[in-house]
C-alpha cells in the first residue's frame, strides 16, 4: 500500500468506526444521546490511534462537535462550560508545567550530565553499564513525564555512542553490546514510568479521570508510597534478568568510562544555571512529598516553573516556544473532556453495572488479578497509552469500585500503577517503543518475544508484591 493510500485509510478509519456504531440501535436502557456520544469517542480514540492529523487537534475537534450538537447538554452555555472545562483541569497544567522541566534539562545539559556521571562510575562492566543507564532514568523520572523525552531524547542519544567503540552495530554485530544496552534503557524506563505520578503523562490523565469520576484524590508521595517495593524490586531486577536472557556477547569495557570522562570534560565544570536547576528540582520534590497539606501538586509545579524563569535557567521564549508542552496541554484538556463526557451522559455506568455481575461471584484477590490483568494485556489493541487510559480506565474503574473489600483510591492505583509497565509489550506500546525500534539494534521478533516475557514477569511481580502491599498500607 502506497503512502497516499495509507493516509486515506488513516482518515478513513475514524469517521467509519463511529459511523458504524451510530448506525447500530442503542443498546436496551441507554439513551440515544448517550450511544451518539459513545459513537463519537469511538471515532476519536480510534483517529487518536491511527492519527491522520495530531492527535490534539483530534481531541480538539471531539470536543467542538460534542458541543455543536449537544450530545452532552442540550444548554449552549452548558456545553461550552463542559468543552473547557479540561483546560481548567489542574492535572493537566501539572503535565504542561513538569515537561517545562524537560526544557530546563535539555537546556542547562543537567541531564546529559547525569547520565554520564552514571556511566563513568559504574560503565566498565557491561552490567554495571545496564545499571548505569537505568539510574540516569530514575534521576530524571519524578520531573520528566514524557518517557519520550527521558529515554528517546535525553539517554538514547548518549548511549548510541557507546555500542560502535567495540565494533557493536545495527545488524548481525548488534547484540555483541549494542543490543542489551537499547533494550535494557526501554524496559528500565517503564519501570520508572510506574514508579513515580510525574513519571508518565497518563499516569497524571488516570488521576484526574479517577477524581472526576469518583472524586478519589491521589497524591505524589500516595503514589509513590504505593508502588515502592514493586517498583524496587523491578528496577534492580531488570538489568540483571536481560543481562541473563537478552545477553550481550561483550561483557567487559573497559573504555566506556574513559569515553564518559572525556565527554563530560568537553561539557566543562557544573555551570550555575545546572546547579540553580538541580535546588529547584530538589525543592519541587520536597513539596511534593511533604508540603501538600499546604501547597498543591500544581501550584507547586508551576512555582517552579516561574522559579526557572526568573532565575534565568530557562527563558519566557524558551517556555513559549516548547511546542510539545502546548500540544499535550491541548491534547489531555480534551481527552480529559471527552472522557468526562462517557460520565456525564451515564455511559460508564451503564457499561459497569452491565459487565460487574461475572467478578461479584470471585473472592477479592481474584477479582482484582482478573481485572487488573484484562486492563493491562489489553494494551496489545493500543498504540498509545493515552488512549488506553482514555478510553478502558473510567470502565474498569467503574467495575472494580463496585466490587467490596477494598477503596476506590486503592483500585484507582491497583489500575493506575500498570499504565508504565505495559509499555515493555509492544514495539508500539509506549512512545520511546519505535525510537529503540528505529535504533536498528533491536529485532522486531526480540521486541515481541522479549516484551511478552518482561510483560508477563512485570505483571507477576506486580500482582505478588503490590497487591499485599497496598492492602497491608490500606490506602
Amino acid at each position: 500500500m502506497d503512502k497516499r493510500k495509507t493516509e486515506i485509510l488513516r482518515a478513513v478509519l475514524p469517521i467509519l468506526a463511529g459511523c458504524i456504531v451510530a448506525s447500530i440501535p442503542p443498546p436496551q436502557g441507554l439513551p440515544i444521546n448517550a450511544w451518539l456520544y459513545f459513537a463519537l469517542f469511538v471515532a476519536v480514540i480510534t483517529g487518536v490511534i491511527t492519527e491522520p492529523i495530531p492527535a490534539a487537534a483530534i481531541g480538539l475537534i471531539g470536543v467542538v462537535i460534542a458541543a455543536v450538537s449537544g450530545v452532552v447538554y442540550k444548554s449552549p452555555s452548558d456545553s461550552v462550560k463542559w468543552a473547557l472545562s479540561g483546560f481548567s483541569n489542574t492535572t493537566v497544567w501539572l503535565i504542561f508545567a513538569a515537561y517545562m522541566f524537560c526544557v530546563g534539562y535539555i537546556k542547562t545539559g543537567l541531564g546529559k550530565r547525569i547520565a554520564l556521571w552514571f556511566v563513568r562510575a559504574l560503565g566498565k562492566r557491561t552490567l554495571g553499564l545496564g545499571y548505569a543507564v537505568a539510574f540516569s532514568d530514575l534521576a530524571l523520572a519524578p520531573f520528566t513525564p514524557s518517557n519520550t523525552a527521558r529515554s528517546g531524547g535525553t539517554i538514547l542519544p548518549i548511549i548510541m555512542n557507546i555500542p560502535p567503540l567495540y565494533g557493536s552495530h545495527p545488524g548481525e554485530t548488534a547484540r555483541k553490546i549494542g543490543s542489551y544496552i537499547m533494550y535494557t534503557a526501554l524496559a528500565v524506563t517503564c519501570v520508572t514510568s510506574s514508579m513515580f505520578l510525574t513519571g508518565l503523562a497518563p499516569n497524571l490523565l488516570a488521576v484526574s479521570l479517577v477524581e472526576k469520576s469518583a472524586s478519589v484524590s491521589i497524591t505524589w508521595s500516595t503514589w509513590f508510597l504505593g508502588f515502592l517495593p514493586v517498583g524496587i524490586i523491578l528496577f534492580l531486577l531488570v538489568p540483571f534478568l536481560l543481562y541473563k536472557i537478552y545477553p550481550p556477547e561483550i561483557k567487559y569495557a573497559p573504555d566506556i568510562p574513559k569515553w564518559a570522562s572525556e565527554q563530560l570534560k568537553a561539557m566543562g565544570r557544573i555551570t550555575k544555571k545546572e546547579l540553580t536547576l538541580l535546588g529547584l528540582v530538589v525543592l519541587a520534590l520536597a513539596l511534593w512529598i511533604r508540603g501538600t497539606d499546604y501547597i498543591d501538586a500544581t501550584t507547586t509545579a508551576v512555582l517552579v516553573v516561574s522559579l526557572m524563569v526568573i532565575l534565568r535557567v530557562v527563558s519566557w521564549d524558551d517556555v513559549i516556544g516548547y511546542k510539545q508542552a502546548w500540544n499535550v496541554l491541548v491534547w489531555f484538556a480534551t481527552l480529559v473532556t471527552m472522557a468526562d463526557g462517557l460520565v456525564k451522559v451515564k455511559f460508564v455506568d451503564w457499561v459497569a453495572n452491565a459487565i460487574v455481575q461475572p467478578f461479584e461471584g470471585l473472592n477479592l484477590i481474584s477479582a482484582i488479578i482478573l481485572l487488573t490483568g484484562m486492563f493491562f494485556f489489553l494494551h496489545y489493541l493500543f498504540a498509545s497509552l493515552t488512549a488506553h487510559t482514555t478510553a478502558l480506565l473510567p470502565v474498569f474503574f467503574a467495575v472494580a469500585i463496585r466490587i467490596p473489600g477494598i477503596s476506590a483510591t486503592t483500585w484507582a492505583l491497583l489500575l493506575s500503577y500498570t499504565l508504565g509497565l505495559m509499555g515493555i509489550l509492544t514495539p508500539y506500546a509506549t512512545g520511546p517503543s519505535p525510537i529503540y525500534y528505529g535504533s536498528g539494534y533491536i529485532k522486531g521478533r526480540d521486541f515481541w518475544l522479549y516484551g511478552l516475557i518482561l510483560g508477563v514477569i512485570f505483571f507477576a511481580v506486580y500482582i505478588a508484591i503490590g497487591i499485599p502491599w497496598l492492602l497491608f498500607l490500606g490506602i
